[in-house]
C-alpha cells in the first residue's frame, strides 16, 4: 500500500510518499480501505518528535478518517465487507489501508459522507463530551467560547445553541469573527479588545455560566468573566502553559474550574457508537453544519502540513488517498 511516512523527526520536508507493507489484521479488526483521512495539529507535534512514538521509523502519522471495510477478523459478527466505517483514534491512518479494532470502529450512515466524517469526528466527539460532561448546558444558559473560529469552537457554538444556550465568541481577527456568527454565535469579542467588560456588559455584570477555555494563558481572565458559582472548563492550552489556580479563589467565588480529555469518555465501543450517532443525527437534522473542509492528496502530505500550520484555514483539512472520496 501507499502511504505517508518519515524516517526523522522535522518540519513537512521530512514526509515522503512511499510504499509499505499492507496491516496484517487481528481476529478482532477490520481491515478499512480509506476514503478521506482527517488531519489536526496532534499529526504536526508527532511529526516534530514532540510526543513519545512507539516502534522504530519509518513512522505513519493519522489517527482520523473513514471508508469501507475490506476484510474483517474471524472473531467480528456484526461488521461485513462494503460496510462503511469511520473512526477517530486508530493509528498509522495516513495510508490507503488502516487495521482498525472493533471497538474504535464506527458505524457510518449512507447520509454522512466519508469527507464529513473526517471533518468531524475529533472534534465533533470533543464538543459532544465539553457540552454533555465537562458542563452539560442547559437552556438559557450563557456560554463563552474560546478560539471561536477553530474547528471545536465552531462545533461547540452550534451544539451549545442547539441544547439552548446563548453563546458568546473570542477570536483573533475580524475574519475569524465572521466564521464564528456564521457558526451561530450570538456575539463574538476579538481578543485585542477589553473583551471580559465587553461580556460583562452583555451580561448585566454578572458573567457567563461556562467558559470554555482551550487558550490556557487566558485561564484566570475567563475566570474573571465567569460570574459567582459558574465554571470554567479548560481543554487545552494552545496560547500557552496556565498559572497556577488558588484554590480558595474557587472557594470565595463558588467557582469550579474543570478539565476535559476525550479520551477518558471514548472509553468502549458503546460510548463512540453513541456519541457519534448524535453528531451524525444532528448532522442530518441540519442542526450541525460542518464547513467544507480543505482536501489534499495524500501524497501532497508536504504541502497540507504547511498549510495546517500557516493557520491560514479555518476549517477541516483532510488527505484523500489515491481512489478515495468520491461521494
Amino acid at each position: 500500500m501507499k502511504a505517508l511516512i518519515y524516517h526523522t523527526f522535522g518540519g513537512p520536508e521530512v514526509l515522503e510518499y512511499g510504499d509499505m507493507p499492507d496491516p496484517v489484521i487481528g481476529s478482532n479488526e477490520v481491515l478499512i480501505r480509506m476514503k478521506a483521512i482527517g488531519l489536526n495539529f496532534a499529526d504536526v507535534y508527532r511529526r516534530k518528535g514532540n510526543y513519545h512514538l512507539e516502534g522504530k521509523p519509518p513512522y505513519i502519522l493519522g489517527y482520523e478518517g473513514a471508508g469501507i471495510v475490506e476484510q474483517v477478523g474471524a472473531d467480528i459478527q456484526n461488521i461485513q465487507i462494503g460496510d462503511r466505517l469511520a473512526f477517530a483514534d486508530v493509528p498509522f491512518a495516513n495510508a490507503e489501508l488502516v487495521a482498525v479494532p472493533h471497538d474504535k470502529a464506527i458505524p457510518l450512515p449512507e447520509t454522512i459522507s466519508f469527507e464529513e466524517a473526517s471533518s468531524v469526528l475529533l472534534q465533533g466527539l470533543t464538543a459532544h463530551y465539553l457540552t454533555k460532561d465537562s458542563y452539560a448546558i442547559k437552556q438559557n444558559d450563557i456560554v463563552l467560547v474560546h478560539a471561536a473560529a477553530g474547528g471545536v469552537g465552531q462545533l461547540l457554538i452550534q451544539i451549545a445553541k442547539l441544547l439552548g444556550g446563548k453563546v458568546f465568541g473570542l477570536t483573533s481577527s475580524q475574519e475569524k469573527a465572521v466564521a464564528a456568527q456564521e457558526a451561530g454565535a450570538d456575539a463574538v469579542f476579538l481578543y485585542k479588545d477589553d473583551w471580559k467588560s465587553a461580556v460583562l456588559n452583555e451580561t448585566n455584570g454578572k458573567g457567563v455560566d461556562v467558559v470554555y477555555e482551550s487558550v490556557g494563558s487566558t485561564l484566570m481572565d475567563s475566570f474573571a468573566a465567569t460570574r459567582i458559582g459558574g465554571t470554567v472548563v479548560f481543554y487545552g492550552m494552545a496560547g500557552g502553559d496556565p498559572v497556577s489556580v488558588d484554590p480558595r479563589m474557587l472557594m470565595d467565588t463558588s467557582k469550579t474550574l474543570t478539565g476535559g480529555d476525550l479520551w477518558n469518555v471514548l472509553t468502549s465501543r458503546e460510548e463512540r457508537v453513541a456519541r457519534s450517532g448524535d453528531l451524525f443525527r444532528w448532522m442530518e437534522e441540519g442542526k450541525v453544519q460542518v464547513a467544507k473542509p480543505t482536501t489534499f492528496a495524500l501524497h501532497e502530505g508536504q504541502e497540507a502540513h504547511r498549510y495546517l500550520e500557516s493557520r491560514q484555514s479555518t476549517g477541516k483539512i483532510l488527505l484523500i488517498p489515491a481512489n478515495g472520496e468520491t461521494e
